[in-house]
This record gives structure tokens, C-alpha cells and sequence, in this order.
């Protein structure tokens, strides 16, 4: 068998196992709905925010106008901002009628050990169990994120009825260019990919996600594992926070939101660049093994088939099929993103964009300049510390 039939075999195999034994993680199904309770526990948002005038606003907004039936207020942590964010947010509560609902506060200087957005949001939780004592649930939300008027009484009745403990909603991201309508649909099927949101929902499975745009938890559940400060060097917080919870044998779930969207947007490829690759050796650990093993594992599985099929002879048939097969497995999220279903088939040019920014992620932290986020540097290898004992 020539190497490239064998590399046909690999990849019907490797999408076949992916469809079947994934968790379904390529299916894209409605919310469920679950029956309202009798009574609704007040809520508290806390939204950490460093230089976020241009969203902050709407992000206040569509927070104090949902039409929760219980008392619903709002916790923004001003961590250090140059651009007026506090103002911006006083001022649009204000317009609307609700500034008695809101609280801005500042975060005191960033302490080491911390990275700033867990740092703020801890003082905002701190802050918002002090003033609203009586409250059932924290949101734990971004400055960017747009919600649905709807989606904060689905989300509470279903974490109500199922008894959960903390229930996260991955947020529409902005797909409006080119760039974006290409990219972003993928990195939302990557990240089911990583983590099947059955199995995330399922007790009995360890694995454990969120996306921290929206963390609706339980008060207690978030003592229990120590506050904000047990991950307050995370920077991947939003899974770190679903593995502390399921870990003290919380129940969680994680789904797509219906209405509620991320505000911010990518400005063309640097910006998409920037986003994966701020946290993708992260991801892995910042082990040089696992980047080998994805740089091969994508190149297999998402390059490769389309190379085989164009190229025909030697593999071109179970290349083709692998192609087809990622194709069929893709088209869901390409149409809850409301796009052409022209986007499927190129999900190979897109794993490419994919595995460079993840390459470029780990050169640098290599460097030093790993993480960076808001003009802070949280992920970086130290000058002289060594890699497999090789110093840098």
C-alpha cells in the first residue's frame, strides 16, 4: 500500500470515528426548553471591563432591559480603563431607567499571581455578594456580549428544572466580512470538537467546558471550589472553571445561545490571528509533544483528504470521502451561522489558517510574548527556562 493510500484509509477512518464515537459533536440542535419555576432567585451579572467604551454600553443595556421576571442587576468592574468605560456604562443604564440597578466599581492594582480578568472578576463578585446577599445566581459575563432579551429565563428555568449547577452559553460570534464568515464558524466547531457538549453535560464523562462570555453558576457551587481564586492564574478560565466545578461533582451543561451575540469585532485576519493564537498552546499545554501530535493529527485529517482527492490517483477515492464526510460533519455550523453552505467544503483552508496561528501561538510563548490580552502579557516562557531541557 503507497503511503498516500494509506493516508486515505487514515482519514475516512479518523471522520468516521469522529461522527460516531464524537458525541455527536457535529450536531447542531435546539436549546431545551424547560418549564418555568415558581419562583425566580435574583441574579447578579458581573462584567469585568478594561478599556471597553465602545461595547460596554450595549452590553448594559441588553443586560438591564431582559425580561427576567425576578430582580436582575449589574455588577461592572472598571479594571483600570483609559477610555471612559465607567462612564459609558452609568450613562446608558441611566438613559434607560435602570442605574439604580447597576453598580460600577473599580478593581484595586492587579496583584501577582493573578491575570487581570480573573482579578476583576473576583472583585466584582466579592462586590456583588455584598450588596445583593439574598442573590441565587451569578452571570458571569464579558463587556462584549449582547443578550438575547430572552435568553437569561430560558437559561435560568433549564438550570432550575435539571438541578445544574452552573449552565454556559457559547455566544454567537460577530460573522459579518469576509474574514470573519470564513473563520469563526470553525472555531466554534474546533471547540465542540475538543469538548463534545454531550459529554461536557453528562456526569459520568470528565470532561468539562464553558465559554466565558456566559457562566450562569450558583453562589455556593463557586465557594465551594474556593471562589474565582482557584483559578486566578488561568488563562483559559472559562473550561479551568468547568473542571473545578465538575470536579467537586458539580452538574453543568453548555450550549449555543440563541439570541445573545458577541458585540466585538475582528477587524480582517490579524484580529482572527490574534484570537487563536493569544491561547492555543495554552491549550496545549505547552507541551512541544502535543503541538507535534496536532500539527500531524490536522494535517491528516482536515489537509490532507482534499490534497488526495484534487490529486486523484493513490488515495483520491478515500480522500474524497474523508473530504466529504468533513464537509457533511461542518454544515450544521456553517448554517447556524447563517451562512452559504459554499463554506463547508473549505473547511480544509481554514484548519490551515488554524494550524499556523496555533504554530505562531507556540513561538510565542517560546518568546516570551505569549498571551497577550488588553496590553498585559499572561503567557510566556521565561527567559532561560528550558524547553525538554533545551534552554532558551
Amino acid at each position: 500500500m503507497s503511503l498516500a493510500s494509506f493516508a486515505g484509509l487514515a482519514g475516512v477512518g479518523a471522520w468516521g470515528w469522529l461522527m460516531t464515537m464524537r458525541g455527536n459533536f457535529w450536531r447542531v440542535e435546539s436549546t431545551p426548553r424547560a418549564v418555568m419555576p415558581d419562583n425566580w432567585p435574583d441574579v447578579v451579572a458581573v462584567i469585568p471591563a478594561r478599556d471597553e467604551a465602545e461595547v460596554i454600553g450595549d452590553a448594559v443595556e441588553s443586560l438591564l432591559s431582559q425580561n427576567y421576571p425576578g430582580a436582575l442587576s449589574v455588577v461592572v468592574v472598571d479594571d483600570h480603563s483609559s477610555d471612559g468605560t465607567a462612564s459609558v456604562a452609568r450613562a446608558r443604564a441611566e438613559v434607560i431607567g435602570a442605574a439604580g440597578r447597576l453598580a460600577v466599581v473599580q478593581a484595586p492594582d492587579l496583584p501577582p499571581g493573578w491575570t487581570g480578568k480573573m482579578w476583576a472578576q473576583s472583585h466584582g463578585v466579592v462586590t456583588a455578594r455584598a450588596l445583593y446577599p439574598d442573590a441565587g445566581l451569578l452571570l458571569l459575563t464579558d463587556a462584549d456580549i449582547g443578550h438575547g432579551k430572552g435568553e437569561l429565563r430560558q437559561t435560568v428555568c433549564r438550570l432550575l428544572a435539571e438541578r445544574l449547577d452552573m449552565a454556559s452559553l457559547m455566544v454567537r460570534l460577530r460573522a459579518e466580512g469576509l474574514w470573519e464568515r470564513a473563520i469563526v464558524p470553525a472555531f466554534v466547531f474546533f471547540f465542540r470538537m475538543l469538548y463534545p457538549f454531550s459529554w461536557v453535560s453528562d456526569p459520568r464523562s470528565t470532561t468539562a467546558a464553558a465559554a466565558g462570555g456566559y457562566v450562569l453558576i450558583r453562589p455556593a457551587m463557586l465557594e465551594r471550589i474556593g471562589g474565582i481564586k482557584a483559578i486566578k492564574d488561568a488563562l483559559i478560565d472559562d473550561c479551568t472553571l468547568a473542571a473545578a466545578v465538575k470536579a467537586e461533582g458539580g452538574r453543568l451543561t453548555l450550549d449555543l445561545a440563541d439570541d445573545t451575540v458577541s458585540l466585538r469585532g475582528y477587524h480582517g485576519p490579524d484580529g482572527l490571528w490574534r484570537m487563536i493564537s493569544r491561547s492555543a498552546y495554552t491549550q496545549l499545554r505547552h507541551s512541544p509533544l502535543l503541538l507535534l501530535g496536532t500539527v500531524l493529527a490536522m494535517l491528516l485529517v482536515f489537509i490532507l483528504p482534499p490534497v488526495l482527492a484534487i490529486r486523484g490517483s493513490g488515495g483520491g477515492t478515500t480522500g474524497a470521502l474523508a473530504w466529504a464526510a468533513m464537509t457533511i460533519a461542518y454544515y450544521p455550523m456553517v448554517r447556524y451561522y447563517r451562512q452559504s453552505p459554499l463554506w463547508a467544503p473549505l473547511l480544509p483552508l481554514v484548519a490551515l489558517f488554524y494550524l499556523a496561528a496555533t504554530i505562531h501561538s507556540a513561538v510565542k510563548y517560546w518568546r516570551g510574548e505569549g498571551g497577550e490580552w488588553k496590553g498585559r502579557v499572561q503567557d510566556g516562557l521565561a527567559p532561560g527556562v528550558p524547553v525538554d531541557g533545551v534552554p532558551v
